[in-house]
C-alpha cells in the first residue's frame, strides 16, 4: 500500500510539474500553439511521462482546471450553498488569470469549456439525484442543461472580458439567472 501510495504521489508531482509548464508556456504562447514537446522541454520531464498522464495538452488543462474547481464544487450540500461555490470557483480563476484567460480562448473539442460544462452538468445531475433519490425529470434535466451551457458562456465572457465583475458578483448573477423551475428545485434541496 505504502508503495502504491508513493507512485501516486509520484504521477501528481508529474502532473503538477506539467501544469506548470504549460502555465508558463500560456504566457507567450496560445494554447493551440503549444506543443507537447514545449510542455516537456519547459518541465524537464519526457514525452513518455507526458502521455503516461494525459491525452494530450487539453486534458492537462481540464486536469488543471479539475483540481482547482472540483474543491469548491464538492461543497455544494455540505454546508456551501451553489452561490458560495460558485464564488469559490470565480476566486479560483482569478488567481489563475493568465491561465485561464489562455485556456478559455481555445475552442479544440477538447477544450477547458465544453470540459467545464460537461463537468458542472454531471455534477448538478448527481448530485440532484443523489439528495431527491430519484433521476432528473426531462424537463429538469433541459433546464439544468440550458443553464449550465449559460453559466459556462457567461463565464467565458467574463474571463475573456478581463473578468471585471468580482467572483462574488459573477456568482450572484449566476445563481439570479438561474430558471424559476430550477430555482425551486435547488432551493427544496436546500442548495441555494
Amino acid at each position: 500500500m505504502m508503495e502504491q501510495k508513493t507512485t501516486q504521489e509520484k504521477h501528481d508531482r508529474a502532473k503538477y510539474k506539467l501544469a506548470a509548464s504549460i502555465k508558463e508556456c500560456m504566457k507567450t504562447t496560445p494554447v493551440d500553439r503549444i506543443t507537447v514537446k514545449d510542455i516537456v522541454e519547459g518541465s524537464g520531464l519526457t514525452r513518455q511521462t507526458f502521455y503516461r498522464n494525459f491525452k494530450d495538452k487539453y486534458d492537462l488543462i481540464n486536469w488543471y482546471f479539475d483540481k482547482l474547481v472540483l474543491q469548491s464544487f464538492e461543497q455544494i450540500g455540505m454546508g456551501n450553498t451553489v452561490g458560495e461555490s460558485l464564488t469559490q470557483k470565480f476566486e479560483f480563476i482569478l488567481n489563475e488569470k493568465a491561465f485561464f484567460t489562455e485556456a478559455f480562448r481555445s475552442d479544440d473539442y477538447n477544450s477547458v469549456k465544453e470540459h467545464d460544462f460537461e463537468l458542472i452538468l454531471q455534477f448538478y445531475k448527481d448530485l440532484i439525484a443523489r439528495k431527491t433519490s430519484r433521476p432528473l425529470e426531462e424537463e429538469m434535466e433541459f433546464l439544468l442543461e440550458m443553464y449550465c451551457r449559460g453559466s459556462v458562456y457567461m463565464t467565458e465572457k467574463w474571463v475573456l472580458g478581463g473578468m471585471k465583475d468580482s467572483p462574488r458578483r459573477m456568482s450572484d448573477k449566476l445563481v439570479e439567472a438561474m430558471p424559476p423551475k430550477l430555482e425551486k428545485v435547488f432551493s427544496e434541496l436546500e442548495l441555494l
